[in-house]
């Protein structure tokens, strides 16, 4: 604690350039303020200030020394900050834009606002790549390895990409053994809506550089639609497996070609790094991760 008020006397002599200032903001005497400055000078074996009848200025060790402590009464204060909302009861506005993933989030969500009541969640379900600082979103829910080095991340869990059909569309078209069979097949396609661009169904290829022919019998941008088509028999589609876990558990749906199967994706949260996190947003973040990704069937593959 004596090297801590150290710090907090020498910030306040180097701001206020003045030991009669610094004394009276801190509420001590001069002369104490000038006997704590010396003892932090010996014990770190450097001179901090130039002094003079008339002005204190810092030493270029000063100047050193004055980002650092700022930085350490930083933390602390976002510490202490920190451990105080701890017991705070989260409450106020949460923006959060997540994918159009419903399958998957809304459970969670709905069991968030049960037990936060106080959180007024903002949701924005968009598959586009929103600018999270520029507009002002606290959290945002992805999918892929994060890049932005102004974000923080938590990794939230894996899920894998499955072939599915009904057992009716099968049994009317036959079941494809190989992805060339898959020329022949009623295929449902996704459209990115940032890009416009198809999504690649992950088929892992017998011969580098070969693109398998998957006919485009249809294409939306939504995941429920393509699940309502493929299990009133109208064609395969490509989905991530918790879309269609209580399907295929139930046997509305069934897959084909697992083995050909290569592609796992991962989702992540994101918040903007350097500011102090509410309780609000690390109650969400905690729930969130803890919440989502927790059946077998999204972290370990397919296994049906």
């Amino acid at each position: 604690m004596d090297s801590l008020n150290g710090f907090v006397v020498f910030v306040r002599v180097a701001e206020t350039r003045s030991f009669v200032a610094a004394a009276q903001s801190l509420g001590v005497s001069a002369s104490a303020i000038g006997k704590r400055v010396a003892r932090l000078e010996a014990r770190l074996g450097v001179r901090l200030f130039h002094r003079s009848t008339r002005s204190i200025t810092l030493t270029a060790e000063g100047t050193v020394f004055l980002e650092r402590s700022r930085r350490i009464l930083a933390e602390i204060e976002a510490t202490e900050l920190e451990l105080s909302q701890s017991t705070e009861t989260p409450r106020g506005r949460l923006r959060v834009s997540l994918p159009q993933v419903t399958a998957l989030v809304m459970p969670a969500l709905s069991e968030f606002m049960a037990l936060y009541p106080q959180v007024e969640l903002d949701l924005d379900f968009s598959d586009r790549m929103v600018d999270i600082i520029g507009e002002g979103f606290d959290v945002v829910m992805r999918g892929g390895t994060p890049s932005d080095s102004r974000l923080n991340a938590k990794f939230l869990g894996h899920f894998h990409h499955l072939l599915v059909g009904s057992p009716g569309y099968f049994q009317r078209c036959g079941m494809p053994r190989h992805p060339d069979d898959l020329a022949g097949h009623t295929c449902l396609h996704y459209r990115f809506p940032s890009s416009g661009k198809l999504e690649r169904w992950p088929l892992r290829s017998e011969q580098p550089g070969r693109e398998y022919e998957i006919p485009v019998s249809m294409v939306c941008n939504h995941v429920e639609t393509r699940v309502c088509f493929a299990m009133r028999d109208r064609g395969i589609t490509c989905l991530p497996d918790f879309t269609v876990r209580q399907q295929l558990a139930k046997g509305e749906l069934t897959t084909v070609l697992d083995d050909f199967m290569e592609r796992r994706g991962s989702f992540y949260l994101l918040w903007p790094s350097g500011r102090q996190m509410p309780s609000r947003l690390r109650v969400f973040i905690d729930f969130m991760s803890e919440r989502l990704f927790t059946e077998p069937a999204c972290g370990s593959g397919p296994d049906y």
